[in-house]
């Protein structure tokens, strides 16, 4: 069945199209690369995968709670909106919720596919392009992964948000190379994690967990890829182009941070909107996971040195500047492990 007819909200067309423009580079080095990107490109060969061989598709989902997750992660749990439903109605929030944030995972996966197409044709360096070439088909495999997901398990999806397109459409169209980078690897990318991480560590069943987890296998190269180039690339910048792009940061964590309340959900299944949104914003369970939404691209912005007074005043008034001495790279290379893990059990 086509997504179209997945869909529970209308959308407007089939295909977005906006206006773009980049620079085409060439390079005639071929041999001159970094170490480190060019490890980096050896581990992203190496590790390919097949979403159809490497996941247990013939795992099925439980009707009443998918990816059967703990109920005190949704947003309204424990409000009075919460308390007023009947079970069935309990079950459909479950459903339509977890489908919703699979959904923005599986469209995010296409903007960054899309996105690292551009990086190949713009960024200057050999050693990049040739990373960057790896990561387009890693990008294609975990939008086909999260499109099976909901097809095939969850009969249901949701459009992009308002909030993820906007976000896409300034980072996609920018012509300057570093700008895809800085909004798809770091930004984009860091927070997909932390929301990956969620899910790998919290669902119990096999085949959510499983998806998350391979796909932040391949995330974690990613982030690294981005953190690796521009920490190279930033230090070169005047002042003025450096502000340019801290206050960027700024504006798309503070972007990030307030797009979580599923206004679609709440409007699809027919309940008190505006009620469901405050509960959603009074949550303490809602406050930690827009808070741990951060511990992937604070310390990160650090390291990539866009680390000036507007960023650090945005960072506390966030709540989230103690990140910023979280060891990225630990994390990181704990997402590979985890993937391994899953892996062994598996066998």
């Amino acid at each position: 069945m086509a997504t179209t007819f997945r869909y529970q909200i209308p959308v407007e067309q089939t295909k977005w199209k906006f206006e773009g423009q980049s620079d085409t580079a060439f390079t005639w080095e071929y041999e001159d690369g970094r170490e480190k990107l060019l490890t980096l490109y050896d581990k992203g060969k190496k590790q390919q995968w097949d979403a159809a061989e490497r996941l247990d598709w013939s795992q099925d989902l439980d009707p009443e709670n998918p990816m059967m997750m703990d109920d005190r992660a949704i947003q309204i749990y424990g409000s009075p909106v919460w308390e007023r439903l009947t079970p069935k109605e309990r079950t459909r929030v479950r459903h339509h919720l977890q489908a919703q944030s699979l959904s923005q995972f599986m469209h995010g996966e296409q903007g960054a596919l899309i996105a690292t197409a551009k990086i190949v044709q713009t960024v200057p360096d050999a050693d990049a392009k040739f990373y960057a070439a790896t990561q387009v088909m890693d990008e294609a495999r975990h939008v086909e992964a999260y499109a099976r997901l909901l097809h095939e398990k969850f009969e249901l999806a949701y459009p992009i948000t308002p909030g993820l397109k906007a976000l896409l459409e300034s980072t996609i169209s920018d012509r300057r190379w570093d700008m895809t980078y800085l909004g798809m690897q770091i930004l984009i990318e860091g927070l997909a994690l932390a929301a990956f991480q969620r899910i790998r560590d919290t669902a119990r069943n096999p085949l959510a967990a499983a998806v998350n987890a391979y796909v932040m296998q391949d995330e974690a190269r990613h982030v690294a890829f981005g953190r690796l180039a521009l920490r190279d690339y930033y230090p070169q910048l005047t002042e003025t182009e450096r502000d340019e792009r801290e206050q960027f940061v700024v504006e798309a964590c503070y972007h990030m941070r307030d797009r979580f309340n599923q206004r679609e959900v709440w409007e699809t299944l027919g309940l008190p909107v505006e009620e469901c949104i405050q509960a959603t914003l009074q949550s303490d369970q809602m406050r930690q996971f827009r808070t741990r939404l951060f511990t992937r691209i604070v310390p990160t912005v650090k390291d990539i040195g866009l680390w000036g007074s507007r960023v650090q005043k945005a960072y506390a008034d966030m709540g989230v500047l103690e990140f910023a001495d979280v060891d990225a790279e630990a994390l990181l290379e704990n997402d590979a492990r985890v993937a391994l893990d899953f892996d062994a059990r598996r066998r």
